[in-house]
């Protein structure tokens, strides 16, 4: 049998697939397609302390090789989420993070607070949704503020932390040290980059009709920038990497998994394949057997040295 677990710092999974925050749901709404407790993960819709109805309008662009979408971090809240939501994962077994979205550094404790007295064993701090007119990037595209959020909840929370960044900034690796020098246990890279959808309608009554999508570009079509990234950061701190962009093969994963990435997320495939994240675990199982291999780990090594 092929050994797929990885080991983030004391954080374990069973193998490296996670589905990404925000394509996932919070717990059990993917069970008509897969059974969910065979993922390493999943990353749960950003919650907030309060409930947030996210942007007005046209929410969606699908574009070439991807989507922008500009949701605005719709979500239940968190006392919602820890009484109804909650229970569903632990009933089922299910491995999740828990990702956390904020507008000030008081509320990103206040939910830290939350997870660490409800037993939550890992999150992921947003700090990199350009979709959001207060918080996220405003403490993700500077390493004080950054360095500084994660200190103050490593202070209140003792579980797994991961730091999500935002590949819209020119130095990431100044913020991977800061959150990694602060306390982070893992980065998670790369959230969306910032883009715009236009669509052009010639009306019957010879009028032009524009709409604009300012939001989050996601898809196949950011997977090299995310490559880079990954690789730039992996450069610079010991902690592990979850990489993040444009995943939906598992050549995919052999990229991230060579320039640095310890597991990946899957996101924006999860709309058009539903079964993608079992179907690449599948495949990354074969492909080790194959190089007659034991495990996740030596592929890894196999990976990054030939």
């Amino acid at each position: 049998m092929v050994d797929l677990s990885v080991n983030l710092n004391g954080f374990k999974l069973k193998n490296p697939i996670i589905t990404a925050s925000g394509t996932y749901g919070y717990a059990d709404e993917y069970d008509d397609f897969i059974n969910v407790s065979e993922l390493g993960a999943i990353v749960t819709k950003a919650i907030s302390i309060e409930p947030k109805k996210g942007n007005s309008g046209e929410r969606l662009f699908e574009t070439y090789g991807g989507m922008i979408n500009r949701i605005g971090l719709e979500n239940v809240g968190i006392k919602e989420f820890i009484s109804k939501k909650l229970p569903t994962l632990k009933d089922k077994n299910i491995n999740f993070i828990m990702n956390l979205a904020g507008s000030s550094v008081e509320d990103y404790i206040k939910a830290a607070e939350v997870a660490q007295n409800a037993g939550i064993k890992a999150v992921e701090v947003n700090v990199s949704c350009p979709n959001v007119k207060q918080g996220c990037l405003e403490f993700g595209t500077n390493p004080n503020s950054l360095g500084h959020l994660t200190s103050e909840i490593r202070k209140i929370y003792k579980g797994f932390l991961i730091i999500k960044l935002t590949p819209n900034v020119a130095d990431i690796e100044s913020l991977a040290k800061s959150a990694e020098s602060n306390g982070a246990d893992c980065i998670s890279a790369i959230n969306t980059l910032k883009g715009l959808g236009v669509k052009i309608e010639i009306t019957p009554d010879k009028n032009i009709k524009k709409t604009f999508v300012q939001g989050g570009l996601s898809g196949k079509c950011i997977k090299p920038v995310a490559l880079s990234m990954v690789k730039r950061i992996k450069s610079s701190v010991q902690i592990p990497i979850i990489g993040i962009g444009g995943i939906s093969t598992v050549d995919d994963v052999l990229e991230f998994l060579t320039v640095g990435a310890d597991a990946i997320q899957i996101g924006t495939e999860n709309f058009r394949h539903p079964d993608v994240t079992i179907k690449i675990k599948n495949e990354l199982n074969n492909i080790i057997e194959s190089l007659n291999l034991k495990s996740l780990d030596d592929l890894k090594r196999k990976l990054r040295n030939e």
